[in-house]
């Protein structure tokens, strides 16, 4: 099996074209090293960028991305809806084929730590990669953002970064460097305006009220097609699987009355997740196995 490491860096600009592609270009610039996009919400002030090669040319692009962000975003002049706390916010590393969530946790360590000692940039290890589990929940260890940070750091030895100093870079913040599983997006649509319906099948399947481990839902009204839509990140599809979920609501939406009328995949996937059967079987619409199977997509 080829090795396959994607790395997902999230840098806080999504309003400066400029700005996210010298950042990308960077990137780019390490041999053996693949874009696959690079996503800009200007409303977030965010831009998502994934890439995948095998370990080293990934962790060399990953810390020149981190150097890029770091000379060109200034946390004191950004605003925007989603929470930050760094230039580069989040640096999570995922297995995809031929490494496993160890592997990419190692790898997480070696970037975070020449991120904090060359670049000077305090780091958070989270998730697979965490040191402490209270720092495995991304969200928790982001919460005080750039703002809060500045006072916590330094202060606090709860809030002591894994590598780099003990006080927040004065324009690039804080980075968090994890490893985490593939995440799926998928969504569900439904034959039916009844957004009642969709929120209590997505309660019903999410994993914080009882539902199906490694999966996060939420009911959404498409009003523009008439129908309403189950909407998931699956955050381990070897624990949960696309069938799994879809066979779920389809089962509780065929009790209500309703029909699925089709399902969708949010950009990629690993082949491991979804084989020709698997789409067929869960209506899966649109459907490109070359453009989104990410093994089809490298020629692997």
């Amino acid at each position: 099996m080829s090795e396959i490491v994607e790395c997902v860096p999230n840098f806080s600009e999504g309003r400066r074209k400029d700005v996210v592609d010298a950042i990308v270009s960077d990137i780019t610039s390490v041999e053996g090293v693949t874009l696959l996009g690079a996503e800009s919400d200007p409303d977030h002030n965010r831009s998502v960028v994934t890439f995948v090669g095998t370990r080293e040319p990934v962790a060399e692009a990953a810390f020149r991305g981190v150097a890029a962000a770091r000379e060109r975003i200034d946390l004191n002049h950004h605003e925007g809806q989603h929470k930050r706390m760094g230039a580069c916010d989040v640096l999570p590393f995922v297995p995809v084929s031929g490494v496993d969530l160890d592997d990419c946790a190692a790898l997480a360590r070696r970037v975070g730590e020449r991120i904090g000692t060359e670049l000077e940039v305090p780091v958070y290890l989270y998730e697979h990669a965490a040191t402490r589990d209270e720092r495995r929940n991304l969200a928790q260890v982001r919460k005080p953002e750039f703002e809060g940070l500045k006072e916590l750091i330094g202060s606090d030895d709860a809030h002591r970064p894994d590598f780099g100093p003990n006080a927040v870079h004065p324009t690039a913040g804080v980075t968090a460097v994890g490893a985490r599983f593939f995440l799926i997006a998928y969504n569900v649509n439904l034959s039916t305006t009844d957004l009642a319906l969709a929120k209590a099948i997505a309660k019903a399947i999410r994993e914080r009220d009882g539902g199906f481990p490694c999966v996060k839902a939420m009911g959404f009204e498409l009003a523009e097609r008439g129908i309403v839509q189950v909407s998931m990140n699956l955050t381990n599809y070897t624990v949960t699987p696309i069938r799994t979920v879809f066979d779920e609501i389809a089962k509780r939406a065929g009790e209500a009355g309703v029909d699925v009328l089709e399902s969708e995949l949010v950009g990629l996937a690993p082949r491991a997740a979804l084989d020709p059967e698997t789409a067929a079987h869960v209506q899966l619409a649109g459907f490109d196995a070359n453009a989104q199977i990410i093994e089809n997509l490298l020629g692997t």
